[in-house]
């Protein structure tokens, strides 16, 4: 496969261009069928599962799984805040990858508890997870951070 073919796939698969993961109708259509609760479910797992994922390398996996999230949150708030509030019972999950995507995403309508959250982790949790929480609470504090 030409070096170029390969870049045209990644893309497709990055946040820079989330469009066209969201417009995919067969993913699209099947976030759309499940219940606000199996999307709850889903964002647990997929949060948990993410870290796992870069650790041991796997980039591909990890930045699947990330647009996946993206575009759960994405169905979220297209239910609307009552769907979305549904995120704020992970915030006290026992995973720190799960509270960190969890807390950067309730930034926007529960602001005290994300920021609690992301406080916690940065101040508790080593690695990349704690270092994440540290900068998404930098950006916000800012005024630079964008929900996604």
């Amino acid at each position: 496969m030409a070096p170029h073919e390969v870049l045209r796939r990644a893309a497709c698969f990055r946040v820079d261009d989330l469009e066209k993961v969201w417009g995919h109708s067969v993913r699209k259509t099947q976030i759309e069928k499940l219940s606000t609760e199996e999307l709850i479910e889903k964002i647990r797992t997929l949060s948990a599962e993410r870290w796992p994922a870069i650790h041991a390398g796997r980039p591909k996996e990890a930045n699947r799984m990330f647009d996946l999230l993206v575009a759960i949150e994405r169905e979220l708030r297209a239910r609307g805040i009552e769907a979305q509030r549904q995120l704020l019972k992970l915030l006290d999950d026992p995973d720190p990858g799960t509270r960190c995507w969890v807390a950067g995403s309730v930034l926007e309508f529960a602001p005290s508890e994300g920021e609690r959250v992301l406080t916690e982790i940065a101040k508790h949790v080593d690695g990349l997870v704690g270092f994440s929480a540290e900068r998404t609470l930098q950006e916000w504090k800012a005024g630079t951070f964008k929900p996604l």
